[in-house]
């Protein structure tokens, strides 16, 4: 017979000569034995150092048998521990109580030793055999765990390559933006050019020494007051669109700024801003519906360290869900319905136990308890097939609570609207 080393088992019954019978038996074939002459013992026996297996006597003085096994089988340490009734009792009850307390087999005295040895060694087996499949599930399990989040992770960093090289299609907006200011300084610049000619005609007449009567009616011509009154409003108006341009640009870098690989101090306020200019084209009002209203509450941020480029991208997120869910709310609604109910996001921005706070809310229609229960979960989406992949908010809780240490929460009132908010550590 091949045993595993230190394959112990407790015997406990209260007859001294069957101990000394039973703990020969089993020393003989290589087993480890402890003794217990009765259910107290066997107890503390049991719970101090758990045993391969356990050979119990029913009839006991202080404790039964079945009372040590009931016991044994309510305590997480003790209850795998097989256990093998041995008595003299051979009546079909006692034995169907003996299985019904937890007992997995049942020798009756007088024994046939061969029997008895191997009933013992098969339920060893049975206990080898379920420990090794128990730890092969837990390890195959634990594989499949690490595996999937492993398959999430890639995932959703997949997702965010594609979701920042998917900018250049906001950009249609963007250049709508651009195209405006450039539009009105070209066509500032063709008048100013042309009154610029003029005022040079002009002036050369003077320089030339035109007679005064060719000069006035030179002047007349050009209608000089208003062209001197006109000019600089031209050059001021060029001014403002080149002012325009420039904070575009501006926003344009904060927002797609490249993150570094690690963190560095960024004006929160900022990034929102950013975000809010590249979606501006999807905040104007259209034949649907009138403009979509964004309200900014800022309180005194100080800059915190964080990745700029991902946070701009947890605000891209949310803003652009808040507008979907505005348009949603819109849909099958008339223009002056949908007036009369302007649509709004307001965002607010504060510091609470150093922490940095924003909050983005909208006046849509909110989510109901099952949305709720599933809006940060991979893949899942509310939106139109083609519309969403199911990701953003997955990817926004990641950088706002893997990568930034904080938390990305939300409330949301059935009819009323949803607010999410982000908590960054200063």
């Amino acid at each position: 017979m091949i045993l595993l080393p230190k394959t112990e088992i407790l015997v406990v019954d209260d007859l001294r000569d069957n101990l000394r019978l039973l703990s020969n038996l089993l020393r003989s074939q290589g087993y480890e034995v402890r003794t217990a002459i009765n259910g107290t013992m066997a107890l503390r026996s049991a719970q101090s150092e758990p045993p391969a297996l356990i050979l119990l006597d029913i009839n006991m003085p202080d404790i039964d048998g079945y009372e040590v096994c009931r016991q044994l089988k309510a305590s997480e340490e003790t209850r795998n521990i097989p256990i093998i009734f041995i008595s003299a009792l051979d009546d079909a009850l006692d034995k169907v109580k003996a299985f019904h307390v937890g007992g997995v087999d049942y020798i009756t005295k007088p024994f046939r030793v061969e029997e008895m040895l191997i009933r013992i060694e098969t339920q060893l087996k049975v206990q080898r055999f379920t420990q090794t499949l128990e730890q092969q599930v837990e390890q195959r399990t634990a594989e499949l765990s690490q595996a999937l989040h492993h398959l999430q992770q890639a995932q959703i960093q997949l997702v965010q390559q594609e979701k920042l090289s998917a900018l250049g299609n906001l950009m249609a907006g963007v250049a709508h933006e651009i195209n405006n200011p450039i539009g009105f300084i070209a066509g500032n610049l063709n008048e100013a050019q042309q009154r610029v000619q003029e005022l040079m005609e002009h002036l050369n007449l003077y320089r030339d020494r035109a007679p005064e009567g060719d000069i006035a009616n030179h002047a007349e011509e050009i209608d000089l007051d208003y062209l001197l009154k006109d000019l600089p409003k031209m050059i001021d108006s060029m001014k403002m669109g080149c002012d325009r341009l420039k904070n575009i640009s501006t926003s344009l870098r904060t927002f797609s700024r490249a993150d570094k690989d690690y963190k560095v101090p960024f004006n929160i306020h900022q990034g929102i801003d950013s975000t809010i200019l590249i979606l501006k084209h999807r905040l104007k009002a259209n034949e649907q519906r009138p403009a979509i209203e964004v309200i900014t509450h800022y309180d005194n941020l100080p800059q915190i360290e964080c990745f700029p480029g991902q946070l701009n991208q947890v605000f891209m997120n949310i803003l652009a869900n808040a507008i979907d869910a505005l348009e949603e709310s819109n849909d099958r609604q008339n223009f002056e319905k949908i007036n009369h109910n302007s649509n709004k996001i307001i965002i607010k921005t504060s510091v609470e136990n150093q922490q940095v706070k924003i909050s983005i809310a909208d006046n849509a229609k909110g989510m109901n308890e099952e949305v709720k229960q599933k809006i940060f979960d991979h893949l899942f989406t509310t939106k139109a097939v083609g519309k969403g992949t199911g990701l953003g908010l997955a990817i926004a809780r990641q950088i706002v609570e893997e990568t930034h240490g904080g938390k990305l929460s939300f409330n949301s009132v059935l009819g009323q609207g949803t607010e999410f908010i982000i908590e960054i550590p200063v």
